[in-house]
């Protein structure tokens, strides 16, 4: 094993599309980080392979929030509070009129039990690669605009050194019942990053930065090899 890094940070979507919260730890299972993107709204009308509603259609998706009411230990929200501050159950009537009405077409409230995933279960990204790409666009280098699962901090500096990894595991700590992760591919990335995370504004500078710098490609995608728990400050190890 080679040690490569730290956690740096760590994040999980309980609504896809919907506001990211920051954890200090989780646990790492087969489909992901417990919590991580079990919810979606399905388009009601659409019946494509993926019917699920994204930021890249509605950009204030971003502005909701999902949360656990009292109990701020679970991982799966109960209420999502709106841009306007309405505290309304996630599976609420009112909810989906609300999100269907700036979409412009009616959608409902899934609970996926294994996640709604783009490519794969967990997405990690660099603090060097977040910050080039803001170095590049000229826009405020952050983190949540990319929504990795894992921020990762490099020993090794440089943008882009997670494409170094594919083809190999990761391993987070080094104990027996460290969590791994085998890379498995480059995160090809559409206009999501474009969109300020606290503001929904939109920076086209950002995909069109990578689209230049790396081929569109910022961060790498994971499959779970290994379960248990992930946390903030952790050592990353590289297992070739």
């Amino acid at each position: 094993m080679i040690e490569i890094g730290r956690v740096e940070a760590l994040f999980r979507y309980p609504v896809k599309s919907m506001r990211g919260e920051s954890v200090q730890s989780a646990d790492l299972g087969w489909h992901g980080l417990a919590g991580d993107r079990r919810f979606a709204f399905r388009r009601v009308n659409d019946r494509g392979g993926f019917p699920w509603l994204t930021a890249t259609r509605v950009a204030e998706l971003l502005l909701y929030t999902p949360h656990t009411g009292t109990d701020t230990a679970a991982d799966l929200p109960t209420h999502v509070r709106t841009p306007a501050g309405d505290e309304l159950p996630i599976f609420s009537d009112e909810l989906a009129a609300e999100v269907g009405q700036r979409f412009g077409s009616p959608v409902e409230m899934m609970h996926v039990r294994h996640g709604v995933f783009d490519d794969a279960s967990l997405s990690v990204i660099s603090t060097d690669t977040v910050e080039e790409i803001g170095r590049l666009a000229a826009v405020s280098a952050e983190a949540r605009r990319f929504r990795p699962n894992v921020l990762v901090r490099t020993i090794a500096s440089g943008p882009f050194r997670e494409e170094e990894w594919l083809g190999h595991s990761i391993c987070f700590g080094s104990g027996a019942d460290a969590p791994s992760v085998s890379i498995t591919m480059r995160d090809k990335r559409c206009s999501m990053i474009n969109f300020h995370p606290d503001s929904a504004e939109s920076s086209p500078e950002m995909l069109k930065s990578v689209a230049r710098a790396n081929s569109n490609n910022a961060g790498v995608y994971g499959t779970v090899t290994s379960i248990g728990k992930i946390s903030v400050g952790q050592t990353v190890f590289l297992v070739r």
